[in-house]
């Protein structure tokens, strides 16, 4: 696929996708909770989530329907993770995509109470009522989501870097962290794109979730770089605010040369597990792979 042809696809979905989002997330929640959600998720960020979604099930011949409604799903999780991570409580970041962040513009309860609005939202989407979901697809693209998101996902490798401020990780225990933290959601994305589809083979979506798993460390390894090498402006958020509240990442567990190895070697891995597949149609998902990798925020 040519640069050109995977960009004229991702601006068409990415359209698809904020048109979506604007319109099924409330304006009109009380007390101003809709403002605060709608900036939470609008206007900004780089969707790969979504794209991952979006061709993942296009590589299945999959139900557009179920994936179009999994792709914004797993943005509002995104978007939800974004607002609490960034809280005094935990982060105590002020910049998000540019912008300040939610609790920092309308106060950390609102902000608190729009990441869990959000939260709900997204599973909300998932279970339309109508035959375009079958109840199946539903239950199934549910099931990925909320264990992406929880104890064993995202949630539970927040809690492990809440815990690790200061202390020294090996490169097994940091893999550890961010195959919850972050690649749990990424991957989680790539197979609910593919649980749209109706028929898959055992070793595609064996492959699929491989491809899933490397692409998501390898999104954290990038970001880890970029916190070193990219300025706050670039970013859209504080640039080297890892090193400064002592986190462990790759940058300082490995150097800056061998985490941007490390991240070409990934890109290979994800490369090669989409060969395996033996989908005809993963060319916009090798296209994302090396975005993820040459990105510069």
């Amino acid at each position: 696929m040519s640069a050109a042809d995977f960009s004229a696809w991702s601006a068409k979905q990415l359209v698809q996708v904020e048109q979506a989002l604007s319109a099924w997330v409330p304006a009109d929640a009380p007390a101003g909770l809709g403002d605060a959600m709608r900036y939470a998720v609008l206007y900004g960020g780089k969707r790969l989530r979504p794209l991952l979604v979006l061709a993942a099930s296009e590589s299945v011949q999959g139900n557009p329907h179920a994936a179009l409604r999994a792709a914004c799903a797993v943005e509002l999780i995104h978007a939800y993770s974004l607002v609490h991570d960034d809280m005094p409580c935990m982060d105590n970041d002020v910049l998000r995509r540019g912008k300040p962040t939610v609790h920092v513009q309308f106060g950390e309860a609102r902000a608190l109470l729009a990441g869990d609005a959000l939260q709900a939202l997204a599973f909300e989407l998932l279970t339309p009522e109508g035959a375009d979901v079958p109840p199946a697809m539903q239950a199934e693209l549910c099931r990925l989501l909320a264990r992406a998101a929880g104890a064993q996902g995202m949630a539970g490798g927040q809690a492990i870097d809440l815990a690790s401020v200061g202390k020294p990780l090996s490169e097994t225990e940091l893999r550890g962290m961010h195959e919850r933290k972050t690649g749990a959601l990424l991957q989680a994305s790539v197979r609910m794109g593919a649980a749209c589809g109706s028929a898959v083979t055992p070793a595609a979506r064996a492959a699929l979730d491989d491809f899933g798993a490397v692409i998501g460390l390898a999104f954290q390894v990038v970001d880890d770089i970029l916190d070193v090498t990219a300025d706050s402006a670039e970013l859209g958020k504080t640039a080297g605010k890892d090193a400064a509240a002592d986190k462990p990442t790759y940058v300082s567990l490995l150097g800056l040369p061998a985490a941007q190895a490390l991240a070409d070697a990934l890109c290979s891995q994800a490369h090669a597990a989409l060969g395996a597949s033996g989908l005809p149609g993963v060319e916009r998902l090798r296209a994302l792979a090396d975005l993820v990798v040459k990105r510069r925020n």
